[in-house]
């Protein structure tokens, strides 16, 4: 073989390895969790991701959705340790790790998810991400479920319904502060024990989004649905660390750019449903009702001087969006 056969041989072989992700060295599989239902915008999204990725014949993503790997905490291990490859986490799990998050949840921030939406590629919402890389994570995108809403065995038209109302609220100091500046009793139910809960009259109420309301059919335990979207709810897409950077650069590309897709369609979705989503829940049977936001007034700005200068990022967040 002359010289210049060997050097085109070499380029060939050259060229075949920095395919990538198109071409890895041998397939993987992928395992993605999420912490709810199959219906909800969260696994969808994941889904989709999978789907995408197995499309390119290579590489295989199983998606265990409703917590099947173990709570949040669990998985968020699993991540770190290079165990688990994707998942979805509330962002008000990260608000325990970094108080940046926090931001998110100012009340009244966002007057409708397209504000929210455009939010999510903001500068300092990526600079959120990009901080937890710290701690073995990869931060890659955001996906909204929508506002937050309250569901209520009783129907609720002012301020005052919420007080000494007992409240399942998501658990986190900014969801503690909130539920009690409006004098409820704010407390913390894993998942599964939301609806008995509110059966046999531990909880009254539950704060919460209609992607979950819908997807469990909460209504049947809990009939009144008030819109009083007092805060918005993302979730972001984590990647293991250590496993991310075995990745080659290329692989690394194409998994971004899938799930960048996946992301503007869930946005997409959310924004676009929302009017529907609430038709739905009417139809299904659930005593829909609007409130007025402005009532919350007092308790917002509470909030607001509490968290705002948390981190510096989140008062930069509040401004720039």
């Amino acid at each position: 073989m002359d010289l210049s056969s060997r050097f085109a041989r070499l380029a060939a072989i050259l060229a075949f390895a920095a395919a990538g992700f198109a071409a890895p060295v041998h397939a993987e599989e992928w395992r993605f969790s999420t912490p709810t239902p199959a219906a909800h915008i969260y696994t969808r999204t994941a889904e989709r991701i999978a789907q995408a990725i197995g499309a390119e014949g290579k590489d295989r993503v199983t998606v265990a959705p409703a917590n099947q790997l173990g709570d949040v905490p669990t998985v968020l291990s699993l991540l770190q340790g290079g165990a688990l490859q994707l998942a979805v986490i509330p962002v008000g799990d990260l608000t325990n790790r970094d108080p940046a998050f926090f931001g998110w949840f100012l009340p009244r921030k966002f007057d409708s998810l397209e504000g929210a939406a455009k939010a999510a590629h903001s500068k300092e919402a990526l600079e959120m991400l990009d901080r937890l890389g710290k701690q073995g994570l990869v931060g890659l995108a955001y996906v909204l479920n929508g506002q937050r809403h309250v569901l209520s065995r009783k129907p609720i038209a002012s301020v005052e319904d919420f007080r000494n109302l007992k409240v399942r609220a998501f658990q986190s100091d900014i969801f503690r502060a909130w539920w009690s500046a409006l004098g409820a009793a704010p407390t913390a139910l894993p998942l599964p024990e939301i609806m008995p809960s509110l059966i046999t009259g531990v909880i009254d109420a539950v704060d919460v989004d209609l992607e979950i309301v819908n997807a469990l059919r909460m209504y049947e335990q809990a009939p009144h649905v008030t819109l009083t979207r007092h805060m918005v709810f993302p979730g972001v897409i984590l990647a293991s660390r250590t496993w991310w950077e075995r990745l080659d650069p290329a692989r690394q590309e194409k998994v971004r750019a899938v799930i960048a897709e996946a992301q503007q369609w869930a946005l997409d979705d959310v924004v676009a449903d929302e009017a529907a989503l609430v038709e739905r829940l009417a139809k299904a049977g659930a005593k829909v009702a609007q409130f007025d936001g402005a009532q919350f007034s007092a308790q917002v700005e509470t909030v607001r001087r509490q968290f705002i200068d948390r981190d510096p990022l989140i008062r930069a967040f509040d401004q720039a969006n």
